[in-house]
């Protein structure tokens, strides 16, 4: 589940490892063991293999009701809860963004279409307390390349962020990175919502944005677990935030894509604790 930059979250009893940033607030950012990386790998495995369990009924016909229904039983079958579900009020298991919604729709009876593209941002707690997050854009059907293509982008502007996530360089340097790589394509990146630290609570400090400037921010340690989530729009940056207090889309109604991992700076690298390759197990060549 994406962070609002404008959030007012609480904040806990952490260690403070920088609070020298352009940012607005003081990041408290609690740095990892070892043992608690793992513990994260685990919840995000969890979410990893329940996207995959998704991928097999995303198609023309179901309801997003019933894909919310089928990531609910799948979690809690893995001896896990959904990590999104009453969080801040929310009121689904999973959040189902189709076409021009950025983040955060809630799943109805709206039937998936031929064409429509459909992020599902995906969370799980363990019975030990850790929340694993990730989200995927899937392809309904035969899906336009222009779109497509968005797609593509979106996701390898992930990867190009993920890089950025090592000791000595700062939180600026991962948003820089995707902001350029999208930019450059003739995307446009989503301001208002962000990554955002990640632990024992869902949202922890610090935010991580999908814009910025290198060399600013939050200063990158070993230890730091954070979640990187590209929000790209087809059109322009500007979104509208539906009167459900949660539906997030594009102000031109134009598509969105979002691709989500959550990481960690371990041993002086990113190492990257979800996983697409459930999806792609069961797409294939469809696989973006």
């Amino acid at each position: 589940m994406v962070k609002s930059r404008d959030a007012l979250l609480d904040h806990y009893n952490y260690e403070v490892v920088s609070t020298r940033h352009n940012y607005d607030c003081c990041d408290m950012i609690y740095l990892k063991t070892d043992e608690e990386i793992e513990q994260l790998r685990e919840a995000d495995l969890v979410v990893a293999r329940t996207l995959g369990e998704l991928a097999k009924w995303v198609a023309p016909g179901i309801t997003t009701r019933k894909l919310d229904k089928i990531a609910d039983e799948y979690i809690r079958s893995e001896g896990c809860v959904p990590g999104f579900l009453g969080l801040y009020g929310y009121p689904a298991s999973v959040c189902i963004s189709v076409n021009e919604t950025v983040v955060h729709g809630i799943p109805s009876g709206y039937v998936l279409r031929d064409g429509d593209i459909v992020s599902i941002d995906c969370g799980a707690v363990t019975k030990a307390g850790f929340n694993g997050d990730s989200c995927y854009t899937f392809c309904v059907g035969e899906v336009s390349d222009e779109v497509k293509q968005l797609l593509r982008t979106t996701k390898e502007a992930l990867y190009e962020g993920i890089k950025q996530a090592i000791p000595g360089n700062r939180i600026g340097d991962i948003g820089h990175a995707v902001q350029q790589y999208c930019e450059q394509r003739g995307y446009s990146v989503v301001r208002e919502m962000c990554g955002h630290g990640v632990g024992r609570k869902l949202h922890e400090d610090p935010d991580v944005p999908n814009y910025g400037r290198r060399g600013t921010g939050p200063l990158i340690k070993n230890g730091m677990t954070i979640a990187i989530e590209p929000m790209i729009n087809l059109g322009s940056k500007n979104i509208v935030i539906e009167r459900d207090g949660w539906t997030t889309r594009t102000k031109d109604f134009k598509p969105s894509a979002h691709f989500e991992h959550s990481i960690a700076i371990h041993n002086g690298k990113p190492d990257i604790l979800s996983s697409f390759k459930y999806i792609e197990e069961v797409l294939g060549d469809r696989f973006i």
